[in-house]
């Protein structure tokens, strides 16, 4: 069984810990960096625990520049997994293939997933599996998971034959086309279209063991006991793998101490694992810069550069490399400049635009509202009401 992942060059550190995780427990894995980034000085892959590393230059996308320019860093590195899992199979031959996120460590359970892929083509993890019980945690696990998918695709896994590989083939072909983070045009990166899979495909094999693919959405029904980083129990099973997810942004750190007080291992667990990406590289490599999100004058390129590009053909067919910005030459960034700037309503007549600027704002008036701030205003004013 191989194994693969998708990242950025500051993702390298978790990377790490992701590949050596897979090779403590299975010695004999073969695994795959995807990198959609230029590499960081003296980077050596025969020094790395991966095996292969396929750059984005190598995948076979038409148009490449310009589907690149298109998408944000988490929509490209979500958007190539399909192609890059199907680049695998192509040069490997793999009979059968894992992704992990790189903020995933695994613990075990290897031996149960290649089981599970010999009677299944298509392995997914779903975000909850037991109903929620508070209105909080209906919010932020059930609502949050008809937003985002269903299913999470920090995890997915391929029989590399017969339905596994017209499921892949399906689910990269449409990553290429729509890998947006738009939830409400229903989309969300990779993850939105797995919700079809278990529809138009047989054999696709649904993980709901505690044990795997623990995280802060699912904390409210799995209790970690024991001690970390290699003794501990999810509701009594050894951990498979754990999925720090949201923990550069900050958000693993604050749902953990929402929904995992009554794990004190997990805690035990973030520590253990802030240590290992120290010792792989964090420090240096974490805050690397991504090598597209800048034109090649060095501005940078924004949200609004990219939907606004990625949704006028006549732009991309007029700029056809949209990260050149030549002074004294045409260019998109000039057109922008002359364009745009200072005058929205070319932004604005763009629905894509428009719908992310609305979702953002409502994004943010939810979670002002959320904030202890919001709610001791509002027990200020319904005091001062009820004083006068």
């Amino acid at each position: 069984m191989d194994f693969y992942t998708s990242i950025t060059s500051n993702y390298i550190p978790k990377a790490r810990v992701l590949a050596h995780s897979v090779k403590r427990v299975d010695p004999g894995a073969r695994f795959h960096l995807l990198l959609s980034d230029l590499p960081p000085e003296g980077f050596d892959l025969a020094a790395e625990p991966f095996d292969t590393m396929i750059r984005f230059e190598e995948l076979p996308i038409p148009n490449p520049r310009q589907w690149l320019f298109g998408h944000s860093i988490v929509e490209l590195c979500t958007a190539v997994k399909g192609v890059g899992a199907q680049e695998i199979v192509r040069r490997h031959r793999p009979r059968k293939l894992c992704y992990f996120d790189p903020d995933i460590v695994v613990f075990g359970g290897l031996d149960a997933l290649a089981e599970r892929l010999d009677r299944h083509s298509v392995l997914l993890t779903p975000h909850v599996t037991v109903p929620e019980t508070t209105q909080r945690a209906v919010i932020d696990n059930e609502i949050s998971a008809l937003k985002h998918g269903i299913y999470n695709l920090g995890f997915i896994g391929w029989r590399c034959e017969g339905e596994g590989l017209r499921c892949l083939d399906w689910w990269a072909s449409r990553l290429l086309e729509f890998c947006h983070d738009d939830i409400p045009a229903g989309l969300f990166t990779d993850q939105r279209w797995a919700d079809l899979m278990p529809a138009l495909f047989e054999e696709v094999g649904i993980l709901r063991e505690p044990e795997f693919n623990v995280a802060t959405w699912n904390l409210t029904h799995r209790r970690a006991t024991g001690t970390a980083p290699d003794a501990v129990l999810v509701n009594g099973r050894p951990l498979a793998f754990y999925h720090f997810s949201g923990f550069d942004s900050g958000a693993q750190e604050v749902m953990l101490n929402v929904y995992g007080k009554h794990s004190p291992a997990l805690f035990q667990l973030r520590d253990w694992y802030i240590a290992q990406c120290r010792i792989h590289g964090q420090d240096a490599l974490g805050r690397l810069p991504w090598a597209f999100g800048r034109f090649s004058n060095g501005e940078p390129i924004t949200r609004d550069h990219r939907l606004l590009y990625r949704n006028r053909v006549d732009l991309q067919r007029a700029y056809p490399d949209p990260f050149q910005a030549a002074a004294g030459a045409p260019s998109y960034f000039q057109w922008f400049r002359d364009n745009v700037q200072g005058d929205e309503s070319t932004l604005l007549a763009s629905e894509a635009i428009l719908r992310d600027r609305l979702f953002s704002a409502e994004t943010e008036l939810r979670l002002i509202k959320g904030s202890r701030s919001w709610r001791l205003a509002r027990s200020i004013a319904r005091l001062a009401h009820a004083i006068r």
